[in-house]
């Protein structure tokens, strides 16, 4: 039979769920037609996909009516269509790339419910699919691909497995408002304009910061929630301006605490979705972190560590090493590439000069190991002639060099420094392929990093931004030193240390938190030494500093990235394959297109001028 409206729609099984057992009975399907095929052996092949997977159809056309065969032939790729008959052993033998590749099922009932035009490209043909533009701009057809429902599904499991855990952790999941106050001391907010206030403005949240610490002060004790945040910045493979996160809080813990509930969430979810079992999170310091990796989210499964060798290179006339020793903070660090001598080519370690150069590095010197024909070790190439023998001696200690070897070195500020050569090393990583593979025992590195700075100096506006937030606490043991501090004396705010702590995974940050604030004279000396007045935080934080002075908890938590958790868990780096309608990396929708223009007349309604604008 065929019709081309649908009476009746149900189905028996999915596209993925026949197997062996199912043979000799019948079936109902429905979904997609993700391929056809007419060898011309008297059988024409449907693969019918829905989101479960595919399931062979086979029409015969030796016993199947004109009337079905007619149907059949004019089916085309994504026409929904619905198909009832037996199930068979698939003959010709069984496909092992399906798991529905032992059986197929003859049709014998056809009901097409809706035809389809012909799509920009076929979600089923994996071989041949467009850019990313193209996929965004129709993404109710990208989201049919297995692989993208497999992100869907990853997603879901992931929220599901963080609802389970939580609640038997004693936590309780509460909504915070969407439409909040402009705060400072973060990225740009999105900003709604209101009708019923004129002049004033709402603020989509950055995150529920504020609001989960109001629920501490409230008694929640433990608190969680699975929230849409919004920061206006600027976009990269991992970030977007509408995000998710995990957002935890609780009251009457220490940052052990929240670092062990964490983790059990963590290995719970990677046991879960993937059938891994984490062994191992280390707990790392900040300092130790940028001192070994130059970053304080390190991916530590490809070794080529940083080593400060400033009193070795003191020891040399290379003006690049004086010149960065004459700064302030000023430092020389190496890295020791192992066998680098016969894999890093002349134009690759050229190249990775100009490649510091666009993080503010002036270059990134060289020299090789070689063996002398008394058996010692000597440098060759690069800048091995700026070193006499017991300095060079001393450097092939310090970096436990051997032959063959090749040695990379950075000199400036140790924060220029590091951040330079934190990047070449997960560069110089790529070239040689040394980043482990999916499947591998070190594939999943986790660690976590504490004792974060509490400020850190931005040079160019000349003043302190807090490392984390505003609410971030000062440890226990830097309390005294924090509160005595001087807004004016750089190096006693550059030592204060938190309570702060991150959760990386793979070198990407996966999570961060830390013990909060719930003193009010503590909250105003951090809104002091950030240089906002009194009246300044009155006006935007008034009503937290006044939740605080009735009875405010010790509290602490954690947002995880539920998109970058997702995103690892998935196997992908573009976390716009793992959120069902993200926005392109200039913050567009290009399937709804927007932003776009909008009526005068809405903006007047609003109190907002149009100069400059385009019209709607």
């Amino acid at each position: 039979m065929s019709s081309v409206a649908a009476a009746h729609v149900s189905r028996t099984h999915t596209c993925g769920a026949l197997r062996t057992d199912h043979v000799g009975g019948r079936a109902t399907l429905v979904g997609w037609v993700n391929s056809y095929r007419d060898h011309g052996t008297g059988l024409v092949f449907i693969d019918l996909r829905d989101r479960f997977g595919v399931t062979q159809l086979v029409f015969d056309r030796e016993d199947a009516s004109q009337e079905l065969l007619q149907a059949a032939d004019a089916l085309r790729s994504e026409d929904v269509i619905r198909v009832s008959g037996p199930v068979r052993t698939r003959e010709g033998g069984s496909n092992p790339k399906l798991e529905t590749g032992a059986i197929e099922v003859v049709a014998e009932e056809l009901e097409v419910l809706n035809k389809a035009t012909t799509p920009p490209f076929q979600p089923g043909d994996t071989s041949n699919l467009p850019g990313e533009e193209t996929r965004l701009k129709h993404r109710y057809l990208d989201l049919r691909r297995q692989e993208m429902q497999g992100h869907l599904m990853t997603r879901h499991r992931a929220s599901k497995v963080a609802r389970d855990y939580f609640d038997e952790n004693g936590f309780i999941e509460v909504e915070t408002p969407v439409l909040c106050k402009s705060t400072p001391e973060g990225a740009r907010d999105f900003l709604v304009p209101s009708r019923l206030t004129p002049g004033g403005w709402y603020a989509l949240p950055q995150s529920p910061q504020i609001f989960k610490q109001l629920l501490m002060v409230a008694g929640c004790d433990r608190y969680m929630q699975i929230v849409k945040c919004f920061r206006d910045e600027d976009l990269r493979a991992d970030r977007q301006p509408e995000f998710t996160q995990i957002d935890l809080e609780l009251s009457f813990v220490s940052r052990d605490e929240v670092i062990e509930i964490c983790s059990g969430y963590l290995t719970r979810l990677w046991k879960e979705t993937l059938g891994y079992d984490i062994t191992s999170m280390d707990v790392i310091s900040y300092q130790d972190a940028v001192d070994r990796y130059g970053i304080d989210r390190p991916d530590r499964r490809i070794g080529l560590e940083l080593v400060d060798i400033s009193d070795i290179a003191a020891k040399t006339d290379f003006k690049v090493f004086s010149d960065a020793l004459a700064k302030r903070q000023g430092v020389v660090k190496a890295i020791r590439v192992p066998g680098g001598a016969d894999k890093l080519t002349r134009k690759l370690t050229d190249g990775y000069t100009e490649f510091v150069k666009q993080f503010g590095a002036g270059g990134a010197p060289v020299t090789k190991i070689v063996s002398m024909p008394d058996g010692g070790l000597t440098f060759q190439g690069g800048i091995a002639k700026f070193f006499v023998p017991s300095v060079r001696d001393e450097l092939i200690s310090r970096m436990q060099a051997k032959v063959g070897d090749v040695l990379i070195f950075g000199a400036d500020t140790h924060a220029m420094a590091s951040k330079a050569l934190a990047e070449l090393r997960l560069k110089v990583a790529r070239d040689l392929d040394l980043y482990p593979k999916p499947g591998d025992a070190n594939f999943w590195n986790f660690c976590w990093v504490v004792d974060f700075p509490m400020f850190e100096y931005d040079e160019e506006t000349q003043r302190f931004y807090s490392m984390h937030h505003p609410f971030t606490g000062p440890r226990a043991d830097h309390l005294a030193s924090f509160m005595a501090a001087d807004p004016s004396d750089r190096d006693a705010l550059e030592g204060i240390v938190t309570d702060g702590y991150d959760i990386v995974c793979n070198g990407s940050e996966i999570g961060g938190g830390s013990i909060r604030i719930h003193r009010q004279d503590v909250q105003s000396k951090v809104f002091e030494l950030l240089g906002i007045g009194k009246e300044e935080a009155r006006e935007k934080f008034g009503f937290l500093l006044d939740a605080l002075r009735y009875g405010a908890p010790p509290h602490g938590g954690l947002a995880f990235g539920f998109d970058r958790l997702v995103m690892h868990l998935s196997g992908t780096d573009n976390i716009r394959d793992v959120i069902a309608f993200p926005k392109t990396q200039t913050g567009a929708d290009i399937m709804s297109d927007s932003p776009g223009p909008v009526d005068p007349k809405q903006l007047e309604e609003l109190f907002v001028k149009n100069d400059g604008l385009p019209e709607a």
